[in-house]
């Protein structure tokens, strides 16, 4: 049976203090959890000997531990939990119900102080924490953030991500290796030559290509006058993609893109990978693996396809910075005046491109996994704002308000040697990319 991500609250404490303050809170803290994931285990009652500890560990399998001290109690309890599973884990710390010179109700803090050295003893990753009742609106974020980073880890095991081709001379910092993908993430690598899609495609006849075509044509605007030869061409490449995924479980895919698909088959495969992006597979172009992974979390995390593209184009008195790529975008972003309108590639003038401006969100995240000089990996975090803004050049395009300073966000990111793709989220994931950074022990850039 597949299993089901599963959060484990594990509320301890001794029964020296004052319980019925303790209960309290581990009921509304457990409502908090259930109203914030689908798959909460909450114990029977108060873990209050390492007895009761060790008797509800047993029928645990978490993918997240939010260990909470609901009293004091000291680090023999959480080097229980550390010896028996190896996942994220949350530590909560409860603020005293009362401060009135008479008794410490819970002594929570001194408890998570004891945690906290036996985690940091076990483990080299850093753990996340929480300070707050369950009524704060700060618990609530910080647990839904983490609870989003978990799962995102969790799905990552799962996922089948295709290398459709090799990466072009000179973009290389989008190349992966499968144990690298494996080791690090937990993700499958799966390799295909772009030309074994094109012979794929290839074979179709035109009669077996309809029901692509009319799909593509409710999602765009124009594609009926792309030239006759083209639009069957991308229809064909549209089918080989589709069929590919699906057979082999694919979630996300980098695909080469040019010269093959221009010198080799005379269509771009740029409206493909966009469309690709709606039916839920995280598609990124010049076949870069760790930007189409970068996508992959930014869908995973707000239900939404993400823009990929180069930073191209700043604008400090607007704190802006423009992303563009020649015409992959997903046709669920563009601009409702405009829709996914068809064009042709800017410099090689084939067709069938996407050409449009993306539309405007009040949240927007700008992300990359990168990596560090020697190998290890890092992630890039930004946070702003799309703006309404049409096509600002041939291709498609997002301009983001930035919340840092636009022109020191690009001059930090050049100097410190940041890959020159990026994707663009619609939403406000950067509390959740962080918290993942932290549970995959890899450094995190926060602009």
């Amino acid at each position: 049976m597949k299993k089901e991500f599963e959060v484990a609250y594990i509320p301890v404490g001794v029964g020296t203090f004052h319980l019925e303050s303790a209960q309290k809170l581990m009921d509304g803290s457990a409502a908090l959890l259930r109203s914030l994931a689908d798959n909460v285990k909450v114990p029977a009652e108060m873990l209050l000997t390492a007895d009761l500890l060790d008797e509800y560990l047993e029928g645990l399998d978490p993918d997240l531990i939010v260990f909470q001290n609901l009293t004091f109690a000291n680090g023999a309890y959480m080097s229980r939990v550390l010896a028996k599973f190896d996942c994220p884990i949350l530590l909560w710390t409860l603020r005293e119900p009362v401060i009135d010179g008479t008794r410490l109700r819970l002594n929570s803090l001194t408890g998570a102080f004891s945690a906290a050295n036996a985690i940091k003893a076990f483990r080299s990753e850093p753990f996340e924490y929480l300070l707050a009742s369950p009524s704060e609106e700060a618990a609530r974020r910080k647990l839904e953030a983490t609870i989003g980073a978990a799962k995102a880890k969790f799905m990552m095991k799962r996922l089948r991500l295709a290398a459709v081709g090799h990466t072009p001379q000179g973009f290389g910092f989008g190349r992966a290796l499968d144990l690298d993908l494996l080791k690090h993430f937990g993700v499958e690598l799966l390799s295909i030559e772009s030309r074994e899609l094109i012979d794929r495609a290839k074979a179709y006849s035109d009669e077996e290509m309809a029901e692509y075509l009319a799909d593509a044509e409710t999602r765009t605007v124009g594609l009926q006058e792309t030239p006759e030869r083209n639009r069957k061409d991308f229809a064909r490449l549209y089918r080989a993609y589709k069929e590919y995924v699906e057979e082999n479980r694919v979630g996300a895919l980098a695909s080469r893109c040019w010269p093959d698909f221009f010198t080799a088959f005379g269509t771009p495969v740029c409206t493909v990978l966009g469309i690709l992006n709606d039916l839920g597979v995280a598609a990124s172009c010049e076949a870069d693996a760790y930007g189409a992974l970068s996508m992959y979390l930014c869908r995973s995390l707000t239900g939404m396809p993400a823009f990929f593209g180069d930073p191209v184009s700043v604008d400090e008195a607007e704190n802006t910075v423009t992303f563009w790529h020649c015409g992959m975008a997903p046709c669920s972003l563009a601009r409702e005046d405009t829709g996914a309108v068809i064009g042709e590639h800017c410099n090689r003038h084939i067709g069938p491109t996407l050409e449009f401006g993306c539309r405007a969100s009040e949240t927007a995240t700008i992300f990359r996994i990168g990596r560090n000089a020697d190998g290890s990996f890092r992630f890039f975090i930004a946070e702003g704002r799309a703006l309404d803004k049409p096509k600002q050049f041939y291709g498609t395009s997002v301009v983001v308000e930035t919340k840092a300073d636009a022109g020191a966000l690009i001059r930090r990111s050049v100097s410190e040697g940041w890959e020159p793709h990026f994707a663009v989220a619609y939403g406000d994931i950067a509390d959740e990319l962080e918290a993942l950074a932290h549970m995959l022990g890899m450094d995190c850039v926060r602009a």
